[in-house]
């Protein structure tokens, strides 16, 4: 990996995702990037006379996100972590793709507010965000904090073959954080199976750093499978794979991405095939 880029809007969220992207930094010694978005008529307010000093405004944010990223390089655990900041005008959505699309940017991470209910400008930026981006992107709700060593697990069907360029970024992620083993859940919604071998296999090639727990779970709706698992099972990082015609897929679409985030407490990795 060569950079992480953390959206910020300055809130508490974003402060705790911050912290967590830090600490994954530290663990791969990469580079992170601080990334705020200034709305086109922020500073304005359709008055001649603010308009004259929009630039003024627009420094004193780029001033503003230098200052909130010192909080962080400040702390001694994190002096040999290297933040750039960027602060640019336009949608959060445009100034993440363009600045990711011109960047070696190998995972994006925003924060929620998580289980609190209260979704807010990053709840809807971090849905369209997974729905847009092509880079691994991880969701950090507010009741989520950085683990050491974490138990890691990764939501499928089989279905989906995890792309080459996630399946390195994920392999990398578990080798940096310690991870002693992947769990692999699948959710089925009757209580007749049977074990996928090649579905099994195929993860085994792709994800050859840790040993492969595969879990099979008896649960009428997806979203609820999930869940209940990492409610009841200790869960750090919740992995999922973005394929548009996959049932685990679905639980990102535009209607019901707010409410998984709402009620999940552990971090969310989305990665791609």
């Amino acid at each position: 990996m060569k950079k992480i880029l953390v959206a910020t809007d300055f809130s508490v969220c974003a402060g705790n995702a911050m912290q967590y992207a830090m600490e994954i930094a530290k663990m791969l010694k990469i580079e992170l990037c601080a990334i705020h978005a200034i709305g086109s008529t922020e500073g304005i307010f359709n008055n001649t006379y603010n308009a004259l000093y929009i630039e003024d405004y627009y420094n004193n944010k780029r001033n503003a996100l230098a200052t909130w990223a010192a909080t962080f390089t400040n702390n001694n655990d994190f002096k040999e972590v290297t933040v750039s900041t960027v602060c640019e005008v336009g949608t959060l959505s445009t100034v993440i793709s363009k600045y990711i699309q011109t960047n070696p940017v190998e995972m994006l991470v925003m924060g929620t507010m998580g289980s609190t209910g209260i979704t807010g400008l990053f709840g809807s930026n971090a849905s369209m965000m997974v729905e847009k981006t092509k880079i691994p992107t991880l969701i950090v709700p507010l009741e989520s904090k950085f683990s050491k060593n974490p138990v890691i697990t990764l939501a499928t069907d089989f279905s989906s073959k995890l792309s080459d360029e996630d399946a390195n970024a994920l392999n990398e992620l578990i080798i940096a954080l310690g991870s002693e083993k992947l769990n692999i859940l699948n959710i089925l919604a009757g209580s007749d199976f049977k074990i996928n071998e090649e579905g099994e296999n195929n993860f085994r090639k792709k994800i050859n750093k840790v040993e492969l727990e595969f879990k099979y779970i008896a649960e009428s709706k997806t979203t609820d499978g999930i869940m209940n698992y990492i409610v009841s099972n200790q869960t750090d990082i919740l992995c999922v794979v973005k394929h548009h015609h996959n049932i685990v897929y679905r639980i990102f679409n535009r209607s019901t991405v707010n409410q998984v985030m709402n009620k999940s407490i552990k971090a969310i990795l989305v990665l791609h095939e």
